[in-house]
This record gives structure tokens, sequence and C-alpha cells, in this order.
């Protein structure tokens, strides 16, 4: 699979100015989307809201609950998880530091809502399970010119030998969407690559719902996620270098884009919507 990726990717690395390409589960989901979404995003700048942070601090919650001794309640949780990212030094550390005290209480209550979701529907994480939360897993690849990186909400299990067991859990604070069974199958391909072996099935749980929607990892899945990783990795280079201009892919996302504004495609589709 390693040596699959290496040569379809070469041709494509040698055209990249400057390396290494960092691949994303979120670069891959935005280019497959809308071209030229991606192509804003490499010049916007990115900015924390509540909603874009809630999602943060709840995955922080349920790893402070993984590693914790005792039955802390989810406001403890979601609380001790705000403490901990208030600290960072980074951006979210700065957003959370510039809340006033009704929006950090609306933070810590949107949070909270979400942990005590999943306390009351998954089941009680024991250690014989082998839980660890916020895995990363990255590939350096065609000389470290490519990286493909990405980090797992929750894991479960592991491999034996060349025997499958891990299961891969992305924790979702919204509505399902088709791309986040794609994130998940990026994942298997990074925990296949780092280890040897690949997970035995992935699950998307959905907060909200405490609804958990599965996927038996096959050798077909993984193949195919390697492929379009690498047509996304070809469409990011032509895009940076500018050997051709984006197209663009009207949907729901493009409430969310940064050139919603200004693209009449985008416009046009959501304005339909509305209607």
């Amino acid at each position: 699979l390693r040596h699959e990726l290496v040569e379809s990717l070469s041709p494509i690395a040698d055209a990249i100015e400057d390396p290494p390409l960092f691949v994303s589960k979120r670069k891959l989901s935005t280019i497959h989307g809308c071209e030229a979404r991606y192509s804003a995003d490499q010049t916007v700048d990115f900015e924390w809201s509540v909603p874009i942070a809630r999602g943060t601090v709840a995955h922080k919650a349920i790893e402070i609950l993984v590693a914790r001794r005792g039955q802390p309640t989810a406001l403890d949780l979601a609380h001790d998880a705000m403490d901990r990212l208030e600290l960072d030094e980074r951006d979210l550390g700065a957003f959370i530091r510039s809340l006033d005290e009704g929006q950090r209480a609306e933070l810590v209550g949107q949070v909270n809502d979400y942990i005590a979701t999943f306390l009351d529907t998954f089941p009680p994480l024991r250690r014989q399970w082998v839980p660890v939360a916020e895995s990363r897993a990255r590939a350096e690849l065609c000389d470290d010119r490519i990286a493909l990186s990405g980090m797992v909400d929750l894991s479960l299990g592991r491999a034996r030998g060349n025997q499958a067991g891990k299961v891969l859990i992305d924790l979702k604070t919204g509505r399902p969407h088709p791309s986040h069974i794609d994130d998940l199958r990026f994942y298997a391909l990074l925990e296949t690559l780092k280890i040897g072996t690949p997970p035995r099935l992935l699950v998307s749980y959905y907060l909200d719902a405490g609804e958990p929607r599965r996927e038996v990892v096959t050798e077909d899945l993984l193949w195919s996620t390697a492929k379009r990783t690498v047509d996304a990795v070809a469409k990011m280079v032509e895009i940076d270098l500018g050997r051709r201009d984006p197209t663009r892919t009207p949907s729901g996302a493009c409430r969310f884009c940064p050139i919603q504004t200004t693209c009449a495609e985008g416009t046009q589709y959501l304005d339909q919507a509305d209607d």
C-alpha cells in the first residue's frame, strides 16, 4: 500500500515548491468538495467562534475522561477541558481567554450537554478495551515532501500481529454528512501505514443523537482511499501552482465559505435552496 502511494505520488511530489505538503482530512474533504473553497482557505485566516470551539472542547473533555480516575460529571469534564485549553498559548487559548462570562458559560453549557449524552449512551470505557483519545497518526512519503496526518478522537482495542482488532471512533457534534465516513477511511489508511495492520471497524458517533454509524474495514476500502488521497494531492498541487483555475461546486457548505458573497454559483445555489 505504501509502495503504491509513493509510486503514484512521486511525479506530483517533484512539483511541490515548498515541502512538505501537509494533507489532512479537512483538506481532502474541501478539495473534493469545492476546489474554489480550498483555494480560498489557503489565503483566509482561520477565526474561532463558539460553535467551532464547541467540538474541540468536547473532544478535549472526552480525552480527560479516558485518562481520569473516578466518575467525574459531564460538567466537571467541561470545566476541566476549558481550563486546560485556556492555558494553551495558541489561537484557541487566546479565544477562550477573550470570552466574557456569558459567552464562556454558553460554551461550557453546550459542551456539558454533549458530554452528558456521551456518558448516557456510550458504554463505560473499560481499561481492558485499551481506550486511547486523540490518537495521532502520520505518514511521510516521497522523501518527506508529502505528509499525511490525522488525529482520531477515540480508539478501542488493538491489533494482534496481523489480525485487525482496533476500532476507530470519530465523535461528531453535528448532523451526519457523507464526508464523515471519508474522514474515517483516511484515518484507517493512516493507521495501516503506521502499524502495518488495518483497523477492523470505523464508527461515526453522533453526540446529538447518541447514535453510532459503522463501517467494516476491507482491503478495497483502503485501496480506494489511497486513490482518493492521490487524486486530492494532484488537485492541490495544480491549484497551488496556478496551473489551472479551481472548479466551483455549490453545496450546502457554501453557507460557511469565505468567498460566499463573491461566488455567483454559490450565491445562486443558496438562493434556490432558500426558495
